[in-house]
C-alpha cells in the first residue's frame, strides 16, 4: 500500500497536490509519503512480533535493522528511528548518517565486503551493536583495531550459503561466485578462535534484493538453522541471526509478492521447534520493502519525437538516468503514471527516454500510456528506494530534489544545488589561475 492517489483529477501524495509541488520547486523531483514509510515499517515489525518463536530470550522482538542504502536521507532515518528501527549500514558516511537521525548505536549494524581501518575506527568508537565480518583478514583487522583502542566488537560472521536470489544478477549475493561473505567451512572453523578484543554472537547472511519468491530464503534459512545448531553441539555460544533482507516489491501492477505475513510465517515455520525454537535474537535488515513504494519521481515532459517509420515515439522528460539508474543499470520497471490523467486520454506506445547523450538512458521501451503532451507532468511509481540515493550530477545536472510530506504538509529535506554550487566543489589548481593571468 501507498499514499499516492487520484483526488479531484490529480495525483495527491498523502494530501499534497503532487502538481503543485512541482510547480513551486521544478521537475524532476522525488516525493516521499511519511505515512507510507511509518506503515511500511510497521506492518514489516508486527508481523514478525505477531510469532512467539521469534522473540529472543531477552523477550525482545526481532529487530528491523533499515538498509540505508536503499534510501539514505536523514529525515527518512529519522522516522524510522522514531519506529524503533535500527539501521544496516555499509560504510563510514552511512554509520554517521543513522547516528544524526538519533538512531540507537547499539541497534547500528556495519556490513560490506571493503571496511577500511579509518570506518572500522570510526564504528568501534561509536560503539555500535554488531559488525557483519564478511572474510577472515576482516575478522584479523578487526581484532587488531579494538585491541589498539581498548574496546570489544560485537561480531557476527556473514556466511555465503552459495543461494543468490534476486530481481537481477546485479543484486544477487548469495551465490556461490558472488563476492560477499565467507564461506560455511571457514565461517565455522573461524567462529570458535578466541581473538582479543572480539565478541563472536552469532550468524548473519543476505542472499539478494527484490526477492519475490520466498522458497530461497526459506533454504537459505535451515541452512543457517542447521550451522547454529552445529555451532552450539560443539560447545559455542550463538545467540544472534541476522537474516538479512531482500523481500520484494510489487514495480508491476499485476505483481504480488509475498506480503511480510507469510514472510513471518515462513521465519516462524524455519526458526520454531519442538523445544519453542533456537531462543535466539533475530536481526532482519529490509530496505527496499520499507522505503520503494513510499516514493515517487517527477518529471516533465520536454519533447515527442515522432518515428517516420511508425514505430514508437519518443517521450522526451526532463529526468534522466543520472536520476533514476534502476532502468538503465538492472533493466527495472516502473510504473509511470500522469499526474493529471484525462480520461477520454487514447493511448499511444512511446519510448520513455531522458536527455543524458547515451542511448542508456532510457526509462521504458514500447511502453503503452495515455498520449502526452509537452508539458505535462509524469510519475514514476515505486521509486523510494535505490532512487536519489544513487543519482548523480552527470552532463552537470543538479542533483534532484527531495520532497517529505505529511498529511496536508510538505517541505524540502534535500534542495537542488544551484549551478553555483556545484562549481564552488572544483576549485580550479592555483597553478592553472597563475598561467592564464601571465597571458
Amino acid at each position: 500500500m501507498n499514499h499516492f492517489e487520484i483526488k479531484d483529477g490529480v495525483l495527491h501524495a498523502e494530501d499534497c497536490a503532487v502538481d503543485a509541488i512541482a510547480r513551486s520547486v521544478g521537475t524532476p523531483v522525488y516525493i516521499y509519503s511519511e505515512a507510507t514509510l511509518r506503515r511500511h515499517y510497521r506492518v514489516f515489525s508486527q508481523a514478525l512480533g505477531a510469532h512467539q518463536v521469534l522473540i529472543g530470550p531477552s523477550g525482545a522482538k526481532p529487530l528491523v535493522a533499515y538498509a540505508v542504502k536503499a534510501n539514505s536521507n536523514l529525515s527518512v532515518l529519522k522516522i524510522l528511528g522514531s519506529e524503533g528501527a535500527g539501521a544496516d549500514t555499509v560504510s563510514e558516511g552511512e554509520i554517521r548518517r543513522a547516528l544524526s537521525a538519533g538512531i540507537d548505536p547499539l541497534k547500528i549494524i556495519f556490513s560490506g565486503v571493503g571496511k577500511t581501518n579509518s570506518e572500522l575506527d570510526y564504528a568501534l568508537k561509536a560503539a555500535i551493536g554488531q559488525f557483519n565480518v564478511e572474510s577472515e583478514s576482516e575478522l584479523f583487522r578487526l581484532s587488531q583495531r579494538a585491541e589498539a583502542l581498548g574496546v570489544i566488537a560485537t561480531v557476527t560472521l556473514r556466511i555465503n550459503p552459495k543461494i543468490g536470489a534476486g530481481g537481477h544478477a546485479k543484486i544477487t549475493t548469495g551465490g556461490e561466485g558472488d563476492k560477499f561473505g565467507l564461506t560455511p567451512k571457514d565461517a565455522l572453523r573461524l567462529y570458535g578462535q578466541a581473538l582479543p578484543h572480539i565478541e563472536m554472537c552469532g550468524l548473519s547472511c543476505h542472499i539478494g534484493s527484490q526477492i519475490t519468491d520466498l522458497s530461497p530464503l526459506r533454504a537459505t534459512y535451515m541452512l543457517m538453522k542447521g550451522w547454529v545448531e552445529q555451532l552450539r553441539g560443539e560447545g559455542h555460544r550463538v545467540d544472534r541471526l541476522d537474516l538479512g533482507g531482500g523481500l520484494g516489491v510489487p514495480y508491476f501492477q499485476s505483481a504480488d509478492p509475498p506480503h511480510p505475513t507469510e514472510f513471518a510465517q515462513m521465519v516462524a515455520e524455519v526458526m520454531g521447534g519442538p523445544n519453542g525454537g533456537l531462543g535466539l535474537d533475530l536481526i532482519f535488515e529490509p530496505g527496499r520493502l520499507i522505503a520503494a513504494n513510499a516514493g515517487i519521481l517527477v518529471s516533465e515532459v520536454v519533447s515527442i519525437h515522432h518515428r517516420p517509420n511508425s514505430g514508437p515515439s519518443f517521450l522526451v522528460v526532463d529526468a534522466a538516468m543520472n536520476d533514476l539508474l534502476r532502468p538503465a543499470l538492472y533493466e527495472a520497471f516502473h510504473e509511470i503514471r500522469p499526474v493529471c490523467p484525462q480520461t477520454d486520454a487514447v493511448t499511444c506506445v512511446y519510448d520513455v527516454v531522458g536527455p543524458v547523450c547515451e542511448t542508456g538512458d532510457t526509462f521504458a521501451r514500447n511502453r503503452a500510456l495515455p498520449q502526452a503532451k509537452m508539458g505535462d507532468l509524469l510519475a514514476f511509481m515505486t521509486a523510494g528506494a535505490y532512487g536519489a540515493v544513487m543519482s548523480s550530477e552527470y552532463n552537470t545536472r543538479p542533483l534532484v530534489p527531495e520532497i517529505l510530506v505529511s498529511g496536508a504538509n510538505w517541505t524540502q529535506i534535500r534542495k537542488r544545488p544551484s549551478y553555483e554550487d556545484i562549481f564552488a566543489r572544483e576549485p580550479i589548481a592555483n597553478w592553472l589561475e597563475t598561467k592564464s593571468n601571465s597571458r
